[in-house]
Protein backbone atom coordinates (compact mmCIF):
# COMPACT_ATOMS: atom_id res chain seq x y z
CA UNK A 1 0.00 0.00 0.00
CA UNK A 2 1.37 3.40 -0.92
CA UNK A 3 1.86 6.14 1.58
CA UNK A 4 -1.14 8.05 0.21
CA UNK A 5 -3.51 5.30 1.28
CA UNK A 6 -1.76 5.15 4.66
CA UNK A 7 -2.05 8.89 5.15
CA UNK A 8 -5.79 8.93 5.92
CA UNK A 9 -8.19 6.16 6.82
CA UNK A 10 -11.35 5.66 4.78
CA UNK A 11 -13.36 7.12 7.67
CA UNK A 12 -11.08 10.18 7.81
CA UNK A 13 -11.47 10.66 4.07
CA UNK A 14 -15.25 10.58 4.47
CA UNK A 15 -15.00 13.19 7.25
CA UNK A 16 -13.07 15.43 4.85
CA UNK A 17 -15.61 14.92 2.04
CA UNK A 18 -18.38 15.77 4.52
CA UNK A 19 -16.49 18.92 5.56
CA UNK A 20 -16.39 19.98 1.90
CA UNK A 21 -20.13 19.38 1.57
CA UNK A 22 -20.84 21.43 4.72
CA UNK A 23 -18.44 24.23 3.72
CA UNK A 24 -20.13 24.56 0.34
CA UNK A 25 -23.63 24.89 1.83
CA UNK A 26 -23.22 28.63 2.40
CA UNK A 27 -21.05 29.58 -0.55
CA UNK A 28 -21.08 29.21 -4.30
CA UNK A 29 -17.35 28.52 -3.98
CA UNK A 30 -16.07 25.04 -4.80
CA UNK A 31 -13.45 23.28 -2.67
CA UNK A 32 -11.33 20.26 -3.57
CA UNK A 33 -8.49 18.40 -1.87
CA UNK A 34 -5.67 16.68 -3.74
CA UNK A 35 -3.08 14.52 -1.97
CA UNK A 36 0.07 12.99 -3.42
CA UNK A 37 3.30 11.59 -2.02
CA UNK A 38 5.69 14.06 -3.58
CA UNK A 39 6.01 16.63 -6.30
CA UNK A 40 8.92 17.04 -8.66
CA UNK A 41 8.00 20.72 -8.92
CA UNK A 42 7.59 23.67 -6.60
CA UNK A 43 4.34 23.12 -4.66
CA UNK A 44 2.53 26.21 -5.97
CA UNK A 45 3.38 25.29 -9.56
CA UNK A 46 2.13 21.75 -8.99
CA UNK A 47 -1.09 23.05 -7.41
CA UNK A 48 -1.68 25.29 -10.44
CA UNK A 49 -1.06 22.37 -12.80
CA UNK A 50 -3.54 20.19 -10.87
CA UNK A 51 -6.04 23.04 -10.72
CA UNK A 52 -6.18 22.96 -14.53
CA UNK A 53 -5.99 19.16 -14.81
CA UNK A 54 -8.95 18.80 -12.43
CA UNK A 55 -10.80 21.44 -14.50
CA UNK A 56 -11.25 23.63 -11.46
CA UNK A 57 -10.78 26.71 -13.62
CA UNK A 58 -14.11 25.99 -15.34
CA UNK A 59 -16.44 27.10 -12.55
CA UNK A 60 -18.99 29.74 -13.49
CA UNK A 61 -17.73 32.39 -11.05
CA UNK A 62 -14.07 31.28 -11.10
CA UNK A 63 -14.31 30.68 -7.36
CA UNK A 64 -12.81 27.24 -6.88
CA UNK A 65 -10.22 26.43 -4.23
CA UNK A 66 -7.70 23.60 -4.29
CA UNK A 67 -6.05 22.41 -1.10
CA UNK A 68 -2.95 20.56 -2.29
CA UNK A 69 -0.77 18.36 -0.08
CA UNK A 70 2.54 16.68 -0.92
CA UNK A 71 3.02 14.27 1.98
CA UNK A 72 6.72 13.38 1.67
CA UNK A 73 7.63 17.00 0.90
CA UNK A 74 5.73 18.15 4.01
CA UNK A 75 4.16 20.99 2.10
CA UNK A 76 0.71 22.22 1.22
CA UNK A 77 -0.82 25.00 -0.83
CA UNK A 78 -4.22 26.65 -0.82
CA UNK A 79 -4.82 27.77 -4.39
CA UNK A 80 -7.79 30.01 -5.25
CA UNK A 81 -9.05 30.78 -8.75
CA UNK A 82 -8.83 34.26 -10.27
CA UNK A 83 -12.42 35.16 -9.39
CA UNK A 84 -11.47 34.86 -5.73
CA UNK A 85 -8.13 36.58 -6.06
CA UNK A 86 -9.74 39.59 -7.76
CA UNK A 87 -11.92 40.39 -4.74
CA UNK A 88 -10.12 39.23 -1.59
CA UNK A 89 -7.28 40.82 0.33
CA UNK A 90 -3.77 39.55 -0.44
CA UNK A 91 -3.48 37.70 2.89
CA UNK A 92 -6.94 36.09 2.60
CA UNK A 93 -5.65 32.52 3.04
CA UNK A 94 -3.10 33.18 5.79
CA UNK A 95 -5.34 32.44 8.79
CA UNK A 96 -6.60 29.25 7.13
CA UNK A 97 -3.05 28.13 6.38
CA UNK A 98 -2.01 28.85 9.97
CA UNK A 99 -4.85 26.75 11.39
CA UNK A 100 -4.02 23.86 9.10
CA UNK A 101 -0.30 24.06 9.73
CA UNK A 102 -0.71 23.97 13.51
CA UNK A 103 -2.66 20.71 13.20
CA UNK A 104 -0.26 19.24 10.64
CA UNK A 105 2.72 19.91 12.92
CA UNK A 106 0.99 17.77 15.56
CA UNK A 107 0.28 14.96 13.10
CA UNK A 108 -3.46 15.80 13.04
CA UNK A 109 -3.85 15.77 9.28
CA UNK A 110 -7.56 15.01 9.09
CA UNK A 111 -8.36 17.69 11.65
CA UNK A 112 -6.17 20.22 9.85
CA UNK A 113 -7.90 19.52 6.56
CA UNK A 114 -11.39 19.60 8.06
CA UNK A 115 -10.79 22.89 9.86
CA UNK A 116 -9.09 24.41 6.80
CA UNK A 117 -11.99 23.39 4.58
CA UNK A 118 -14.63 24.70 6.97
CA UNK A 119 -12.70 27.94 7.46
CA UNK A 120 -12.38 28.34 3.67
CA UNK A 121 -16.13 27.95 3.23
CA UNK A 122 -16.82 30.41 6.02
CA UNK A 123 -14.49 33.01 4.51
CA UNK A 124 -15.72 32.48 0.94
CA UNK A 125 -19.38 32.97 1.83
CA UNK A 126 -18.71 36.69 2.44
CA UNK A 127 -17.58 37.15 -1.15
CA UNK A 128 -19.44 34.29 -2.84
CA UNK A 129 -22.64 33.58 -0.90
CA UNK A 130 -24.82 30.64 -1.82
CA UNK A 131 -27.81 31.60 -3.95
CA UNK A 132 -30.79 29.51 -4.97
CA UNK A 133 -30.72 31.02 -8.45
CA UNK A 134 -28.19 28.86 -10.18
CA UNK A 135 -25.89 27.41 -7.55
CA UNK A 136 -25.07 23.82 -8.41
CA UNK A 137 -22.24 21.70 -7.08
CA UNK A 138 -19.91 22.15 -10.05
CA UNK A 139 -17.06 19.94 -8.83
CA UNK A 140 -16.93 16.62 -7.05
CA UNK A 141 -16.25 16.70 -3.32
CA UNK A 142 -14.14 13.52 -3.46
CA UNK A 143 -10.46 13.69 -2.61
CA UNK A 144 -8.23 13.25 -5.64
CA UNK A 145 -4.89 11.48 -5.32
CA UNK A 146 -1.78 11.44 -7.43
Amino acid sequence: MSKIEDFLTAAEEQDIVEAIRVAELNTSGEIRVHIERTSNREATDRALELFHTLKMDNTKLQNAVLIYLAIDDKTFVIYGDQGINKVVEHDFWDCTKDIMQSHFKNGQFKQGLVEGILRSGERLKHYFPYTDDDDANELTNEISKG
